[in-house]
């Protein structure tokens, strides 16, 4: 596909949606020892033999901790003024109670001031999978005491940043915290177990229900939400066994977290494949869980296309989504899909504000002359960024879109084996080389402000 000229796309968004790049702690802060900070379960998960490609871990990563005024200096450069990053919670406290370690908490104060001072917009997530390891020593998310300490570790931030920051993201991604983490075992803490899945994931979303709350509580005007992967699932055919299986699918990947989040009840058809659920995930919980929320963040990078498969043990399906067209990671693209899951939610959940949290693509790149010339990606985000603008004029309230991800980096149990960045990080050197898509993104963003 085509990539569409900066100007042309610009035009299609309104003066007030928001453009920026995201990323995580883990994934590019390195000082994994310095200052305080605890050891969390991806620093255990990373070091133990086996569970990343290469046996990389985040130790270094892009050394950001040391590098950000240089970082924030080339997002300035590039026009980038609205960056998601997240908070390390063993940073704020190493073993996810008690002491507060006031380095860690200095260490944010500084950043946010850089990026402020720099002129860009910080959108703040608390948790992006880096629980301390002393909670899950104790349990980690299948414990409910977790919960709690995450309500306390998330009140001293609001306490401590609430005046500077105005969008916070409770959690992100809690599917791939709980299902990847505690039944499929490929993620930190590498479990493999259906009912602490479940547990786990119960006990995030009650985490979540519990930080909005006292955010509210602090009596904050920003704006808070969640950020859920949603993954839009197509029948293979119109056979019945074949919807039914598309609608299993979707609930295991999709509703199993927006119906509590935002109808604070989880799916009837869970109990259809599961007989019953477990007695820790309270239903009193649930109108906790739902509190309200000033918006759904959507992380989005590809779809499903399944068929009734009675072998497969887990849902008895088949995926069977077409491959001729995929990332390095082995997604297959085809953006019109965002359109439909962005109009989908707003068909069955409202007119919820929503912000792509995350969207974008692996591949291989290759540094030549000093450039980066990264055309798939390009095409890539060039097309979603276009699904979103017709999301739009379908009447959908989309109000950003954040560009995953700014640099290279860890990219967990794959290691430093995948590149999403679309700046390019050389990690022997810690060179940072802005790709062609980087180039492309800053006149998007050039044209939108001209134009507003």
């Amino acid at each position: 596909m085509p990539v569409i000229q900066p100007d042309l796309l610009a035009a299609r968004f309104p003066s007030t949606f928001r453009f920026g790049v995201a990323s995580a702690s883990y994934q590019i802060e390195g000082a994994a020892t310095e200052d305080g900070r605890g050891v969390s379960i991806w620093d255990t998960f990373s070091r133990t033999p086996g569970k990343v490609i290469g046996g990389d871990t985040g130790d270094t990563a892009c050394d950001h901790y040391h590098r950000y005024p240089q970082d924030f200096a080339l997002m300035k450069k590039l026009g980038y003024d609205n960056y998601r990053l997240s908070f390390a919670w063993p940073r704020f406290y190493p073993d996810g109670k008690g002491k507060l370690n006031q380095k860690g908490v200095d260490f944010y104060d500084r950043l946010i001031d850089e990026l402020l001072g720099q002129g860009i917009n910080p959108l703040v997530t608390l948790y992006h999978w880096d629980l301390p390891q002393a909670l899950e020593d104790e349990g980690g998310w299948k414990n409910r005491d977790t919960a709690y300490r995450f309500e306390a570790y998330a009140a001293e931030v609001f306490r401590r940043f609430g005046d500077r920051v105005q969008s916070f993201i409770t959690h992100n991604e809690p599917w791939c915290a709980s299902v990847l983490g505690y039944l499929f075992g490929v993620h930190a803490p590498g479990l493999q177990d259906m009912e602490t899945a479940l547990v786990a994931s119960h006990h995030i979303l009650l985490s979540h229900g519990l930080a909005v709350n006292e955010y509210r509580a602090q009596g904050h005007t920003g704006q808070i939400g969640i950020t859920l992967n949603l993954n839009p699932v197509y029948a293979a055919t119109d056979d019945t066994l074949d919807q039914a299986a598309a609608t299993r699918q979707d609930v295991f990947s999709n509703r199993w977290f927006l119906d509590p989040v935002l109808k604070g009840e989880y799916p009837k058809e869970m109990e259809q494949w599961l007989g019953s659920l477990p007695a820790a995930m309270r239903a009193e919980d649930l109108p906790i869980i739902a509190a309200k929320t000033d918006f759904l963040g959507i992380n989005f990078y590809s779809y499903a296309v399944v068929k009734h498969d009675q072998e497969d043990k887990l849902l008895q399906l088949q995926n069977v989504t077409p491959q001729d067209h995929v990332t390095d990671m082995g997604w297959p693209i085809k953006a019109s899909t965002l359109r439909d899951l962005l109009n989908r939610l707003k068909r069955d959940y409202g007119d919820i504000p929503l912000y792509v949290t995350e969207n974008g693509a692996a591949y291989p790149d290759v540094v030549e002359d000093g450039r980066i010339h990264d055309t798939e990606r390009t095409a890539y985000v060039s097309e979603h960024i276009e699904a979103c603008a017709d999301a739009i004029a379908d009447g959908v309230d989309l109000r950003g879109y954040f560009l995953w991800t700014f640099m290279d980096n860890f990219e967990w149990a794959f290691g430093y084996s995948k590149r999403f960045g679309i700046v390019y990080t050389d990690y022997d050197t810690q060179e940072r080389i802005p790709k062609d898509t980087a180039l492309w993104y800053a006149d998007v963003l050039k044209s939108f402000r001209t134009r507003a």
